[in-house]
């Protein structure tokens, strides 16, 4: 079923650099409230739900930064309304597949770890890999950084953010 939601894409610093050299970001993946999400979540409301696929896209982030550690240990979450498929996926499950690129004029809002959280960033993007084999105390790493807010920015403030 393809469809155009508001979608949460894991990204990095360098992501949004291609954002603005492109005009596009081009990535697969990203989440967003899904029917799996809604019927394993029954009692949540709205809010709740995109801040769970929201929360996923930030997990994911750390996976890019774990495959990746050139960039800036800051999680990425890019939001933006985009056309998807929402596949078979299990249930509970946020993760969309994109049809095409997602254009400049699509993404709503940018957000990004503060400068205060890069030390845990850090190494939950070094411990990433070990927390999704299942390994406890890289799991408590990994949601050290969650513990962290993500800052939001309006779309117009992309040059600052990459200078």
């Amino acid at each position: 079923m393809v469809q155009t939601v508001r979608v949460y894409l894991p990204a990095t610093m360098a992501t949004l650099a291609a954002l603005r050299r492109h005009g596009r970001v081009e990535l697969a993946q990203g989440h967003a409230v899904t029917p799996m999400l809604r019927e394993w979540f029954a009692d949540a409301d709205a809010e709740e739900l995109a801040y769970t696929a929201f929360a996923r896209a930030a997990q994911d982030s750390l996976g890019r930064l774990h495959a990746d550690p050139t960039v800036a240990r800051r999680r990425v979450v890019i939001s933006a309304d985009a056309q998807v498929e929402v596949e078979d996926q299990p249930l509970g499950s946020s993760l969309v597949r994109l049809r095409s690129p997602v254009p400049l004029s699509a993404v709503a809002a940018i957000h990004i770890d503060g400068a205060a959280a890069e030390p845990d960033v850090a190494a939950a993007a070094e411990a990433y890999e070990a927390a999704q084999a299942g390994d406890p105390d890289a799991q408590l790493t990994v949601a050290a950084a969650a513990d962290h807010e993500l800052e939001w920015y309006d779309v117009s403030e992309l040059d600052q953010l990459l200078s």
